[in-house]
């Protein structure tokens, strides 16, 4: 049976429909699919992977936040040259924008002889009135604020900074200080060598541990006054009783004429100011050279003025010969006095004489001879006021035969002997002896050119010092270096040992935490950072955690034993600096430590200011941050 002929029209039409739309859909889908690959490949090529990418028929939808508009700019032209822009719907959004950075507070104090000078950025609720106040409080009313404000909340670190700032700025009359939030830098100058290494101390103990601090304290060269040098030879050798230089070219040409001359043992030359001459050196090697050929002797230098003494019992003839060399060969400037002792005679009697002592107690005693009343007056008071009224005994007698320079001598001697912590004055008419002990390692020097201007051309001494390091205090605090070696020294014999897999300190490690205690106590306010360390078993992020909460155990057990900790700080660093081989069992135990390590200043180049450095430190760290946020 035939189907009539509309029938059969409406079949094949509906058959063909439906293959039609299948094939439309499946164009459709192809044509999604292919869109939104190729634009997810662009986006991602471009760096957007925070941008979603979805088909909706021949549209491509974008979704995602960008950090800001010309990301999500970037991110619809990338799309647009894969697909026609007419079809990519922007469902973008742009991230709100961030609050503005706050500027860098800082601070640099400057103080010298004119007084104190202020500049820099600083919080808006920082107490400025109060900060004028205690600068002044150090230097009068010669205070310069020159400061900036800016109303944002004060920065972590920076309060300490500050306050330390202004601590250190009291010890220090000539200073520069940069202070920023956990950052302090100090450029400061120090009378001298040993006042720059008493000042490094304090101001590193006085600083939080949390702190970074810089220091950079310089000690200039003495002003020396007179110049001076005294070279000695005698039956066991050479040797200097002074020695100045005006650089290090001219202390090494001295020295080696002086070991030319048979110098034996230690020996100082001072490098200072004052030279009378640029051609000091050539003086100095000349004259030693000269009396390394007469025999033995001395030559005394002060300021442009020589004094060559020979022995007794030096040849005439020789000494004649090389005393006019030298005169020929000195620079100009300089003047020569040469002097040739008679000979001692069968009928010589002993000389006047006039002594003095001094106790290590303090205690003064002087004997001998002066020239008359006025003389013993003045000789009596000049002591009393140099070693105290209570501290001399006079027991000396007047003799009308003496020389007329004796007093000026006896004077002299009695001033070089109170620069000596004890010893004894001996003059005579031919000579002013001094020994003793003395805790200044450049007292000899200095007596030396004392004795040199005033006794004059001519006059012999004599200077037998010895220099010891001074008594510490009883309540001195040990050099924080030391207390660093004597705590690894105790880790080295017995280490702090831990519960396995916890902070609890072991029980019978209690007795080395009470060791290392008393080490901290008798050190005082040292910074230390006490370091906890793992091996590398287990993961990273475990492991750092566990070295933290040990090395917190550790300060809490100091606390616990009534240990003063403010300067102390706790640090964990994980399996990050290994002492020995993870891979064995020995090596992880090595590494699985806790050590103590001073907090200690960090050197300041000389081409840059604190600030200076600060402002690098922080463009570095913020490109940093920079690349970081643009990776996202």
């Amino acid at each position: 049976m035939r189907l009539p002929y509309f029938l059969a029209a409406s079949l094949i039409f509906l058959v063909s429909a439906s293959l039609s739309l299948v094939a439309a859909g499946y164009a459709v889908t192809k044509v999604e699919e292919a869109s939104e690959l190729a634009v997810r490949r662009a986006l991602d090529l471009k760096g957007h992977d925070w941008a979603e990418v979805e088909s909706d028929g021949l549209r491509v939808v974008l979704t995602g936040i960008a950090i800001d508009e010309a990301t999500r700019f970037n991110a619809l032209t990338a799309a647009g040259t894969e697909v026609d822009t007419s079809r990519v719907i922007d469902d973008m959004q742009v991230a709100p924008t961030r609050q503005l950075a706050a500027p860098r507070f800082s601070a640099e104090i400057l103080r010298n002889d004119s007084g104190i000078s202020i500049i820099g950025l600083i919080p808006a609720s920082q107490d400025r009135s109060e900060l004028i106040e205690r600068l002044r409080r150090m230097d009068g009313d010669t205070v310069s604020d020159l400061m900036e404000t800016a109303d944002y909340p004060i920065p972590e670190g920076w309060d300490d900074a500050l306050n330390y700032a202004l601590e250190a700025l009291t010890r220090l009359p000539r200073a520069k200080i940069s202070a920023s939030p956990g950052l302090v830098k100090i450029t400061a100058i120090a009378d001298s060598l040993r006042e720059k290494e008493r000042l490094e101390q304090s101001l590193t103990r006085a600083a939080p541990p949390s702190l970074r601090i810089g220091l950079s304290i310089s000690a200039p060269r003495p002003v020396i006054t007179p110049f001076t040098l005294r070279y000695l030879i005698d039956a066991n050798g050479g040797q200097f009783d002074a020695c100045s230089a005006q650089n290090e070219k001219a202390r090494d040409a001295i020295v080696a004429a002086a070991k030319e001359a048979g110098l034996a043992g230690p020996f100082n030359c001072t490098i200072g100011l004052g030279v009378p001459s640029p051609r000091w050196p050539e003086a100095a090697t000349l004259s030693i050279r000269a009396l390394s050929k007469i025999g033995q002797g001395s030559v005394t230098i002060s300021d442009a003025d020589i004094t060559l003494v020979a022995a007794q019992g030096t040849e005439a003839g020789v000494f004649d010969r090389v005393v006019g060399e030298l005169e020929n060969a000195l620079p100009e400037v300089f003047a020569l006095h040469a002097v040739l002792p008679e000979p001692e005679t069968a009928e010589s009697t002993g000389p006047p004489e006039f002594s003095t002592t001094r106790s290590p107690e303090g205690l003064v005693q002087m004997r001998g001879r002066l020239s008359n009343e006025t003389s013993r007056d003045m000789a009596d008071s000049f002591a009393r006021a140099a070693f105290g009224s209570e501290q001399v005994y006079t027991a000396t007698r007047i003799a009308s035969d003496l020389p007329a320079d004796w007093p000026v001598r006896v004077l002299a001697g009695l001033e070089a002997l109170s620069l000596l912590h004890n010893g004894a004055l001996t003059v005579t008419p031919d000579d002013v002896s001094l020994s003793g002990v003395s805790y200044d390692p450049d007292a000899k020097a200095r007596i030396a050119g004392l004795l040199s201007e005033k006794l004059g051309d001519a006059k012999g001494f004599t200077l037998s010092i010895t220099y010891q390091e001074p008594p510490k205090p009883a309540d001195s605090l040990p050099d924080p270096e030391l207390c660093e070696d004597q705590l690894a020294e105790v880790q080295a014999s017995s280490k702090i040992a831990f519960e396995p897999g916890s902070a609890t300190v072991a029980a019978d490690s209690r007795d080395t935490v009470n060791q290392i205690a008393e080490i901290l106590r008798e050190c005082g306010p040292i910074r230390i950072e006490i370091q906890g360390h793992t091996d590398s078993q287990g993961r990273e992020e475990m492991n750092q955690q566990l070295s933290q909460a040990r090395a917190q155990s550790i300060l809490n057990e100091l606390r616990g034993r009534r240990i003063p900790t403010s300067s102390y700080s706790a640090v964990g660093y994980g399996e990050t600096q290994p002492i020995a081989d993870n891979d064995t069992e020995a090596g992880r135990e090595e590494n699985r430590r806790i050590e103590f390590r001073l907090i200690r200043p960090e050197p300041i180049a000389n081409s840059e200011t604190g600030l200076e450095a600060l402002e690098a430190e922080t463009e570095t760290s913020e490109d940093a941050a920079d690349t970081g946020a643009g990776d996202q």
